[in-house]
């Protein structure tokens, strides 16, 4: 499959993922909310939420889906309001909460709340996610080599280049993150700031998503 994209398309595309995945986006702000809120294995775990949801994402492009969406303002500007919307929700659970992030670090879990349903929400915040829906509906059908055949497949082994990078900088902001809240940690009073602060943050995220606009 590798022989369907030249080296030279895969560097490139490689490249121009890298770019996007380093500015904190959607994602990255929701993998350091949890990381601050619940800890290492919460943001890890929110990271493969992400990284699934993205990867969907890839195959609605390869599909024939991304176009759709790209081109339908409408069906773009629904799927970034729930997405949105999402956020907030979470957001404002984050702050209702953050009393009980005290029990995470005595062994009752990540705040109460399922590995499960801690991937769960990561996945729905990285396949509703504006900037990774722009990106692979618009960009990455311009690296396929049509003249090679097998669109789908070139997409596909695109979208899991992108992916490695995402999971592994991803992986980086949270553990970075996770390391800081040990300081929190030490101060009920600092862990519960952490999640009133993670929760604004992530109502902010969602205003902001909400606010996202096209460039048409």
């Amino acid at each position: 499959m590798c022989a369907m994209v030249s080296t030279d398309r895969l560097l490139a595309f490689a490249a121009m993922s890298f770019l996007l995945i380093v500015i904190p986006g959607p994602s990255v702000l929701f993998v350091i909310g949890r990381a601050l809120a619940q800890g290492r294995r919460a943001a890890l775990t929110t990271v493969m939420g992400n990284t699934v949801g993205a990867y969907v994402l890839v195959v609605a492009v390869a599909l024939g889906v991304g176009s759709v969406v790209e081109r339908s303002v409408l069906v773009f500007t629904a799927l970034k309001l729930v997405g949105a919307a999402y956020l907030v929700y979470l957001g404002v659970k984050a702050i209702r909460q953050r009393g009980s992030l005290r029990a995470a670090f005595n062994g009752e879990g990540p705040a109460g709340q399922s590995a499960l349903r801690t991937f769960w929400e990561g996945f729905a915040v990285g396949v509703a996610n504006p900037k990774t829906i722009v990106f692979f509906a618009a960009v990455l059908p311009q690296f396929v080599d049509r003249d090679q055949g097998h669109v789908a497949l070139q997409m596909l082994l695109l979208g899991l280049v992108f992916n490695i990078i995402a999971v592994t900088s991803d992986s980086v902001w949270g553990l970075v993150a996770a390391t800081a809240r040990g300081w929190f940690a030490r101060s009920p009073q600092r862990l519960a700031m952490v999640g009133g602060v993670g929760g604004l943050a992530m109502i902010g995220l969602g205003v902001t998503v909400a606010a996202t606009g096209r460039k048409d």
